[in-house]
């Protein structure tokens, strides 16, 4: 990272229109602050870091060379696009990234006209470009339509399907392929770049065109050759014979980080007739900001940093993370099985998966951004006696939903689901937001699905997985620390639909699923002061429900609450369910029955417990919902706000 001398530009730049009244000779200037720029206010507000540095210059060159927003930039996930909003009227925002009733972390539409496609998982972007390119075609409204997309995000099977369909329609889109880190071709050189700039020109094309043309009237065996031979030589120094065999033109690969190189391909691409276009654009993630560079990550996500140094300020451990409790408890459990293997889809470190690779590199698996993939290659693994561990986020798993039930569930194949980040997660937002799984697993048949009060209950659970054959398994936990208590060192196997009496009490029943059982113990002490006898239960398990459980809190106390950190239509649904079969609101003694669930609405990024209290489902809230429901409305009140 380096400062200049010069009259600073980025102060002047509102939007990309002032951008564009800049000369080119300012551009390099005008990148260099808005890399000063993206670092420094991440280092206020932690986040994606790396991705963003990456695409500075591309960045700078697209909203140049196109008119933003009536052309339109979709950037896929989104981790990239910080740069692209200080550009786009948003500067003044950007130190409020990723915080209560600040900047999102991703791109969204409601936040800008300059993001047309909110984004937070990958893969997206060619699918709802098409879908725009084909809008201003039926509109008659000429408008270039640009996807941006990273070389991982291109592993996904969604965005081949769209690219196959792009080149079939012959639609006009540009697709951006920003290479960074899987190195598909050669870095790119003094070469490669004037080629592209070649091959991206009106006349090469032209030639190019007629001369296929004219290769058709030829015996089928001399055009066959040729064919061939044009292929091998484009391939040899230009690349991309793929993407044209799915009837895409390709350029590339560029120097991404060149503004020289950009500025006019980028223009020739714009001004191209004719079909779908891929440019390979060859980046550096953490371009320019040492630390990063030097990171094995790249600074793929940070916390807060020092700016001179990239040292993160990290947050003071009290308990270690669930996510490192099942990590360890999967390696503990995998040196007595042989048959124990491992599979994340691009998130070894996120999952903790690489702290299984270190110690079993053959049977741990990352299949890349491919969830469908992982569960039905689980699915696999499965029918010849293995005990996969499909270790995803419960947002990413919502991708492979059919697999879940086409390939898993009706076969009733031991897939052992690892459901990391359930709940609320924080910063990233409703994108990452593990809302849904009890519901979508929950309504499977022969599905068994848990959920970790702490983190001793989440060993007990990797250890009930392994030694559970008889259909699928699903274990969820949060994102975060536990609570900090002792971690058992010889895990019991749970008995499968029981639950657990953790305080007894008489009068109202907290019946809790997952990890608000800390906020039901707290809101029980809480409770005791109104004189309120309390009974909390942990339920362990959504599916099978423990209906000998549910029966006794339901017969014995005057109020039934459920409290859960997921949607309607889950936990609580299913035990409303079994007390209405049971025929335990017959009306001879009446139970005041109620489901504490998060709110019906996509909620936005904050620090999740503040986004716990203001959904209710804190200490705070479960007692005011008590004293609510027994009547005493202003308690209830006073509760709230106390």
């Amino acid at each position: 990272m380096t400062t200049s001398s010069k009259t600073p530009l980025l102060d002047a730049i509102k939007s990309p229109a002032d951008l564009r009244r800049l000369p080119e000779s300012d551009l390099a200037q005008v990148a260099q602050e808005l890399r000063t720029e993206t670092i420094d206010a991440v280092s206020v507000t932690g986040g994606h870091l790396g991705a963003g540095l990456g695409v500075v210059e591309l960045t700078v060159a697209l909203h140049y060379v196109f008119d933003t927003p009536r052309d339109r930039i979709i950037w896929d996930v989104g981790h990239q696009a910080y740069p692209h909003k200080i550009l786009t009227e948003r500067r003044d925002r950007i130190r409020t990234l990723r915080k209560g009733d600040g900047l999102s972390g991703f791109t969204r539409r409601a936040e800008s006209p300059y993001d047309p496609f909110g984004a937070g998982h990958s893969s997206t972007s060619i699918s709802a470009g098409l879908g725009m390119a084909v809008a201003a075609t039926l509109a008659d409204k000429p408008t270039n339509v640009v996807a941006v997309i990273g070389d991982g995000a291109m592993s996904a099977g969604m965005a081949y399907e769209a690219m196959n369909n792009a080149g079939a329609m012959h639609s006009r889109l540009i697709i951006i392929l920003n290479d960074n880190e899987m190195s598909i071709a050669p870095p790119a050189g003094a070469l490669s770049s004037y080629l592209a700039r070649l091959v991206s020109g009106g006349t090469y094309r032209t030639v190019r065109e007629a001369a296929k043309q004219l290769g058709r009237h030829l015996p089928k065996f001399i055009y066959d050759r040729a064919r061939k031979t044009e292929e091998f030589a484009r391939n040899f120094w230009a690349g991309g014979t793929m993407f044209e065999e799915l009837g895409i033109y390709y350029v590339g690969p560029i120097d991404g980080h060149n503004l020289d190189h950009l500025l006019p391909i980028l223009k020739n691409v714009r001004d191209m007739p004719g079909g779908p276009i891929l440019v390979h654009v060859v980046t550096q993630k953490g371009k320019g900001y040492g630390p990063a560079e030097a990171a094995k990550d790249k600074h793929h996500a940070v916390n807060t940093f020092d700016v001179l140094t990239g040292t993160q300020v990290k947050p003071k451990a009290n308990a270690p993370t669930y996510t490192r409790v099942f990590a360890e408890a999967l390696v503990k459990e995998a040196e007595k099985d042989d048959k124990i293997v491992a599979i994340t889809a691009a998130m070894p470190s996120g999952t903790g998966l690489d702290l299984v690779e270190k110690a079993f590199p053959d049977r741990t698996f990352d299949v890349g951004i491919a969830e469908q993939h992982a569960v039905t290659f689980a699915a696999g693994l499965a029918t010849e006696g293995f005990k996969p561990f499909c270790a995803i986020y419960s947002t990413f798993l919502q991708r492979a939903y059919d697999q879940v039930v086409h390939d898993v569930a009706i076969q009733k194949l031991p897939v052992r689901f690892a459901i990391d980040r359930a709940g609320l997660v924080g910063a990233d937002g409703a994108t990452h937001a593990g809302s849904f799984d009890t519901s979508y697993l929950g309504i499977l048949p022969g599905m068994v699905v848990m959920a970790a009060a702490d983190e001793a209950e989440l060993v007990h659970m990797v250890h009930t997985a392994v030694a559970y054959d008889e259909g699928p398994i699903a274990f969820r936990y949060p994102r975060g620390e536990g609570v900090g208590i002792d971690l058992p060192q010889n895990p019991e196997v749970l008995t499968i639909g029981k639950g657990r009496i953790v305080r007894e009490g008489s009068k109202v029943a907290i019946l809790s699923l997952g990890t608000r059982l800390a906020e039901a113990l707290k809101a029980a002490e809480d409770l005791g002061a109104y004189g309120i006898s309390i009974t909390v239960a942990d339920a362990r398990f959504a599916k099978p429900l423990d209906l000998d459980l549910v029966s006794r809190l339901a017969r014995n106390h005057e109020v039934l609450i459920t409290v859960e950190e997921g949607s309607v239509g889950g936990f609580g649904s299913f035990v409303t369910q079994a007390i209405l079969e049971r025929g335990l609101l017959d009306g001879r003694r009446p139970l005041k029955l109620r489901s504490m669930v998060l709110p019906d609405v996509f909620l936005e990024h904050d620090k999740p417990e503040k986004m716990y209290a203001e959904s209710h489902l804190d200490a705070k809230g479960i007692v005011a919902k008590v004293l609510e429901i027994l009547g005493r409305e202003d308690e209830a009140a006073r509760a709230l706000i106390a």
